[in-house]
């Protein structure tokens, strides 16, 4: 096996090899994981309502990753006198959840095993999508887990019920979220301007316990505002729009809508979080990698999860 790192074996720097997450190790045999995180991608954008593009999101992201993978033991951040994902936080990517075009139900289905196969070890699932529609078989696949509460990043509210026939879209994944009864609650922040829900989509979403942050309210409460709107205690499942961002930071994404969040908004949210309550998944979705030429929401991507997860690991260390 070829050695890494900067004191022996290869140098095996970022542009070198195969571009798993983070250049973590690949395993395909979902019966033998035995890992604390498993990335699995769900290149699935059959939900869009727009423009389409977002099932090259999983590749983009990953080859993103690979310029945090220079092969230190962990990552230093001076500010916080912390090393976040030192060598023994084992995160390995299993690749890709098989797509079958034009038919959701098989797709979502092949999703949700993959997410069940990464629970079943007792390992941290964290999903890259694909479109939005690809939350719902994650959180269907936490039957039987326990109770979670949903942090939800992002632009829209996506809570319509039904429309014209389509009911497992990108526009309807909370209401599918809410309607499973391992789902406690949501918190929903960052929804703003013209949304895909109609009006009576927000009442629905209120009855069913979510409680709905804009961009601006959570400006004006701050962050700890923000988490003080998560019950206390609660496990929480957080699920990340990259259109929640602005699109001047973030513009390639199928929907993007301007009045969104700068990138230390959300990374001290998820600092936050991680630090108060036990975070059980995580998804990211709707990277379009083609309308972004210069790479930069794919990176925006790949950090906030590798942070992200950091903050996960380091605060399991300290309870």
């Amino acid at each position: 096996m070829a050695r890494h790192g900067y004191d022996d074996g290869r140098l095996d720097l970022p542009f070198v090899g195969i571009s798993t997450f983070g250049k973590r190790p690949y395993l395909s045999d979902w019966a033998a994981l035995d890992a604390d995180v498993a990335i699995l991608g769900a290149p699935f954008d059959a939900g869009t309502q727009w423009r389409a593009g977002a099932r090259f999101g999983p590749r983009g992201v990953r080859e993103a990753s690979t310029l945090f993978s220079f092969g230190h033991a962990g990552a230093y951040d001076h500010e916080d006198d912390a090393t976040y994902l030192p060598g023994h936080v084992n995160i390995v990517d299993i690749g890709d959840a098989d797509i079958v075009h034009t038919d959701t139900e098989r797709s979502h289905a092949n999703i949700e095993t993959g997410v069940r196969a990464i629970l079943d070890a007792g390992a941290l699932p964290v999903v890259i999508g694909g479109d939005h529609s690809i939350n719902i078989p994650c959180i269907r696949a936490f039957d039987g887990q326990g109770d979670i509460h949903i942090l939800q990043i992002d632009a829209h509210l996506d809570f319509v019920d039904e429309r014209h026939g389509v009911r497992h879209g990108h526009g309807n994944p909370m209401r599918r979220a809410a309607e499973q009864p391992h789902v406690t609650g949501l918190t929903q922040v960052g929804i703003r301007n013209v949304s895909s829900t109609a009006a009576e989509g927000y009442d629905d979403a209120r009855a069913m316990g979510s409680e709905i942050i804009s961009v601006r309210q959570a400006r004006r409460m701050g962050n700890d505002g923000v988490l003080a709107r998560i019950p206390d205690g609660a496990r929480i499942y957080i699920t990340i729009d990259i259109d929640a961002f602005c699109p001047s930071i973030a513009p390639g994404t199928g929907t993007p809508s301007h009045g969104g969040f700068l990138y230390y908004e959300v990374l001290e949210l998820m600092q936050l979080v991680a630090g108060n309550h036990d975070v059980v998944g995580i998804d990211l979705v709707e990277v379009a990698p083609d309308y972004d030429p210069t790479g930069s929401t794919t990176i925006l991507a790949a950090q906030l999860l590798l942070n992200t997860l950091g903050f996960i690991f380091h605060a399991r260390s300290l309870r």
